[in-house]
């Protein structure tokens, strides 16, 4: 049967990462081959399969993932993502200082990936935790609630992008969608969370915490980080660009105005490519040049931030490659042949498969990009909306965060935790970010 050689890949795939501790990404093109041929496929057709599922993931990806990774190091760079978490507390004050945490991870988050975000904001959650005498869990549960949420919902961050480009869905609906469920999401998984945390784990939140493995970390003087505006604005400009298109086609297919060329012009700078390199172009003068930085040294930024990504873009290539042999192993056909007929929402289906998938393999991107290699066949017989589905693949690949994700030891190192409380913090919070997240797109659903 297609669903035991999957399991059976799968458990392969654990064994190759777990056990013998082999790359990701080379463990994923040998799981790859090795499905392939247990199904069946002609040894000719393997290697083709392979290459057009590496190169058709990462040719939609690798712009939009490259450029808003460059965005994000100009930000951190420059000090405009200091500049936006210290002012927000500033403005916020103490007595509300998770929701000046929440929001500043939730705008940092936008542009910034979520183990850049977390490496960056958490040295100034524990300056925080030290001025004000509070738990550096009490302000660090919000934090990774937001960044992760925005990991996981909003484009132009890997999965959300990747799932849109494999099943064809509009990013811009994605992006305005993905904001609706995102904000609730983050509150309740977020400050909510905390105080039910606090009760169930109450030692959890007298620890100090250890950040000296990231180094010695850039501070800037505040005087020296450019202005509160400017940093908000170069961080969202993406999302407002994406957004602006996104609502004025929405009007178009409401209203039925007719086409021209200023609407053609907006819906060609709303597209994901386009916004992202505007956007860099905006940070590289906002960031950089602006601030008298000399374009070397900016270029020296954008140039670090594509490094750093390069073995990202590898795994996220072989999470396609195993998602392409799925597809034309007939795997893809025959979960659609056992859910014909089913009463089973699409969205609710993409839902569980991607949280099984999770749970066994721990990269919430690969198991995100296998979801859609198995729900794409059923989606052509359904009117289901195709953002939705995206957004419920993203919040099925984020739930319980355990031992085999990278994340979950992040949290547990940086915080001081022990295993008993990481699992009863960061993965109780992924988990209620997952199913409140699946929750609020059900209800979407009943009216978009």
């Amino acid at each position: 049967m297609p669903l035991v050689i999957v399991a059976i890949g799968i458990l392969a795939l654990l064994g190759l990462i777990m056990v013998l501790k082999l790359n990701t990404f080379i463990s994923l093109i040998i799981v790859s081959f090795g499905v392939a041929l247990a199904l069946g496929m002609p040894m000719g057709d393997i290697v083709k399969t392979i290459e057009a599922g590496l190169g058709g993931t990462l040719g939609h990806l690798a712009l939009i993932f490259g450029l808003g990774a460059m965005l994000g190091k100009l930000l951190s760079d420059s000090g405009g993502a200091q500049r936006i978490a210290m002012t927000l507390v500033d403005k916020f004050g103490e007595k509300n200082i998770q929701w000046a945490v929440v929001t500043a991870s939730f705008i940092i988050g936008v542009a910034l990936f979520f183990e850049v975000g977390l490496v960056l904001l958490i040295p100034i959650i524990f300056a925080i935790s030290r001025e004000l005498k509070v738990s550096i869990l009490y302000l660090g549960i919000p934090m990774a609630a937001a960044l992760s949420v925005t990991h996981g919902f909003l484009p132009p961050h890997p999965g959300p992008t990747a799932i849109a480009g494999e099943l064809g869905a509009n990013l811009g609906h994605v992006l305005l969608y993905g904001f609706i469920i995102a904000i609730p999401t983050v509150i309740l998984a977020g400050p909510v969370f905390t105080k039910i945390s606090r009760k169930l784990m109450p030692n959890a939140f007298t620890k100090t915490g250890n950040i000296s493995s990231l180094g010695e970390q850039k501070v800037f003087k505040l005087e020296d980080t450019p202005g509160f505006g400017i940093s908000v604005f170069t961080a969202l400009l993406p999302v407002i660009l994406m957004s602006i298109a996104t609502i004025i086609t929405l009007l178009q297919k409401t209203i039925g105005f007719n086409d021209n060329g200023i609407l053609a012009t907006i819906r060609f700078i709303g597209d994901a490519d386009v916004s992202m390199l505007i956007s860099l172009l905006v940070a590289i003068y906002t960031m950089g040049l602006a601030r008298k930085i000399p374009i070397k040294t900016v270029m020296e930024s954008c140039t670090t931030a594509i490094s750093h990504i390069g073995m990202m873009l590898l795994i996220i290539g072989g999470g396609g490659a195993f998602k392409q042999v799925l597809i034309n192993g007939g795997v893809g056909d025959y979960v659609a042949q056992i859910f014909q007929g089913t009463s089973l929402s699409p969205i609710l289906l993409a839902w569980i498969i991607a949280a099984i998938l999770r749970i066994s393999l721990g990269s919430a991107t690969v198991a995100a990009l296998t979801t859609t290699g198995l729900v794409l066949p059923m989606l052509g017989t359904s009117d289901v909306n195709l953002a939705l589905v995206v957004l419920a693949t993203g919040a099925g690949s984020l739930i319980a965060s355990h031992v085999n994700d990278a994340g979950f030891w992040m949290f547990k190192e940086y915080f001081g935790l022990s295993m008993k409380e990481t699992f009863a913090t960061w993965t109780l919070l992924e988990t209620i970010i997952s199913v409140s997240g699946l929750g609020f797109i059900l209800l979407l659903s009943l009216f978009v």
